[in-house]
């Protein structure tokens, strides 16, 4: 079972592997083959502007700094981190990892978080292309399956990523409240 660490890090390098390769076939594209670089130029432009690629990643960003900025209190008041991969040792409940080492940490997992919707939603463009040509007569139905897609993939992704620490930083500010902490 995939945890939310281990998520991104194992499928970043898939993920890259099939973005490189996406991209690395459009120089290949001879001007005798116009539909084919018109094909690759489609789907990373679909890829590039599509919110669905952005989306996990931002929001996924923006959760676990709100958890890692609501725990700083803590930390200058001697408590210790649960979370092992933002502790000193790598161990949990230890000291945790200076403000910046940790910020820098939770980019580290947004970018695996885009890499992967990068990677799914160029191999989505490519099976809707090929649907596209197989059943031309069904565009909108074809469409419609990919925005689907997409966007299920993204929202559970983004719910996965960052429901529990939207829990957590809210947890931290009543926790701090009680206890005053700054």
């Amino acid at each position: 079972m995939l945890t939310r660490q281990h998520f991104p890090r194992r499928l970043a390098s898939i993920v890259v592997m099939t973005f490189t390769l996406v991209l690395a076939s459009a120089p290949f594209a001879s001007a005798q083959d116009e539909k084919r670089s018109s094909a690759v130029a489609d789907i990373v432009k679909g890829v590039v502007f599509d919110p669905t690629t952005y989306a996990p990643a931002l929001i996924s960003y923006d959760a676990t700094m709100r958890d890692w900025n609501t725990s700083q209190p803590f930390f200058r008041n001697g408590f210790v981190e649960h979370n092992e991969r933002f502790t000193v040792t790598g161990h949990p409940d230890d000291t945790a990892l200076n403000y910046t080492v940790g910020r820098n940490q939770i980019f580290k997992d947004a970018m695996s978080a885009f890499a992967v919707t990068a990677a799914q939603n160029a191999t989505s463009r490519i099976v809707e292309r090929a649907l596209l040509q197989r059943y031309p007569t069904h565009r909108k139905v074809v469409k419609t399956i990919g925005w689907i897609q997409r966007i299920s993939v993204a929202s559970l992704m983004s719910y996965h990523l960052s429901a529990p620490h939207y829990r957590q930083a809210q947890i931290n500010a009543e926790r701090a409240a009680e206890l005053g902490l700054r």
